[in-house]
């Protein structure tokens, strides 16, 4: 299964689990995408917490070969230039990630 994954939110436990079950999907086989948009392009931002260790989530997703992207837009709201952690994208880099997944989810 492809499936693609729309993470909104800067808040750790919202990241902490979209990177979760991107994980657990990849450790089964699955293709993943995540695109962040609004305040998930802040990801890179987020501080890890004792219960929430984010910057560990996001290398294991990616080690695994899993796909991020930032919308550029939202970074450019933030006045970031581009994401540390992953390339930036467009509306239309989303559009396609949707129409390749099999199933979307969105967080936040």
């Amino acid at each position: 299964m492809k499936l693609g994954i729309i993470l909104q939110s800067n808040k750790p436990e919202y990241a902490w689990n979209t990177f979760r079950l991107g994980i657990t999907a990849l450790k089964a086989g699955h293709q993943v995408e995540i695109f962040l948009m609004n305040e998930g392009s802040e990801l890179d931002a987020v501080p890890n917490t004792k219960d929430f260790d984010i910057s560990m989530k996001v290398a294991e997703f990616k080690e695994l070969k899993g796909e991020i992207y930032a919308c550029g837009t939202c970074l450019k709201v933030r006045g970031k230039a581009e994401s540390k952690i992953c390339s930036v994208s467009t509306m239309s880099d989303l559009l396609k990630m949707v129409e390749r997944s099999d199933k979307v989810l969105v967080f936040g």
